[in-house]
């Protein structure tokens, strides 16, 4: 492989730690889709940024697709602890609301100008080595130290609150009741999820960011009953997917991230048939 090719698998592989082990809390949550949620509801914060600064891809556009990003998580949380509707449909509630404010924004102030979630936040891993940033005086590829920087928080972040989001992920009421404060890290989680969803958007694209979200949390589900060996599977897999699929990429001479998605869905697969296979085996 070519630098260029090692280097968008490394990206994807660091794209896979954060999202696998972010995403297998998710999963457990039920809350898997949330990241898809999350891609629709940032358009007002980019709108918003655009009417204000005429730009359509900086640092203020990230900020401001965070904030409305975690402002869809905030309040689909809201509606949830309201016990008047399941999780599933508070996030179904709030994100057509906040993607519809974006669209009726565009419509009424920014109809002229080409600025939606493709060409504002929506990247492509293929342009990864193309776009770079000074660090110490050396180029170096923006994609990588985002995911870079993204992939080493958010494994600080489990490390130091592995007990309250361990908790709160199977029982979140024993959480409480012990003191381990699991509502806030619960919170915590969401908005890093939040975060990292809309970072990583930007680097890779969308269709990158939702499969490692879902995809390798729900194949490492499927090979072990207990969490710590859970995230380890599901990072492995997001690595496998990565290099598998850019392989896949190279010989069709097709999309890095189409085949990348296909190539995760293909492992859960696998592991589906495995587990049914050693399931009927027991049986027997």
């Amino acid at each position: 492989m070519t630098p260029d090719d090692v280097l968008i698998v490394l990206v994807a592989g660091l794209l896979s730690t954060s999202c696998a082990v972010l995403g297998s809390f998710l999963l457990l949550r039920r809350q898997a889709l949330l990241p898809d949620a999350v891609s629709h509801a940032v358009l007002p914060g980019i709108v918003l940024v655009f009417l204000l600064t005429g730009e359509r891809a900086s640092a203020a556009t990230v900020l401001g697709a965070t904030a409305f990003g975690v402002t869809c998580v905030a309040g689909s949380e809201w509606l949830r602890r309201t016990g008047v509707v399941a999780s599933d449909a508070a996030l179904a509630l709030v994100f057509p609301a906040l993607f519809s404010l974006g669209v009726l924004g565009i419509g009424a102030y920014a109809s002229g100008a080409h600025i939606d979630l493709d060409s504002a936040l929506f990247g492509d891993i293929t342009f990864a080595p193309l776009r770079t940033v000074e660090v110490g005086g050396a180029p170096v590829p923006t994609s990588l130290l985002v995911t870079g920087i993204t992939a080493v928080c958010t494994v600080l972040f489990v490390v130091l609150l592995w007990r309250p989001l361990q908790a709160a992920a199977f029982d979140p009421d024993f959480a409480e009741l012990s003191g381990l404060r699991g509502a806030v890290a619960a919170r915590m989680l969401l908005v890093v999820v939040s975060g990292t969803a809309v970072v990583a958007f930007d680097s890779v694209g969308a269709v990158l960011v939702i499969t490692f979200f879902v995809v390798p949390a729900a194949t490492a589900r499927l090979l072990t009953h207990r969490l710590a060996p859970m995230l380890l599977v599901a990072v492995g897999a997001g690595w496998v997917s990565s290099l598998a699929g850019h392989r896949v990429a190279l010989a069709l001479d097709s999309s890095v991230a189409g085949s990348i998605g296909l190539t995760s869905a293909a492992l859960f697969a696998l592991a589906l048939a495995a587990g049914r296979l050693a399931r009927r085996r027991r049986v027997r």
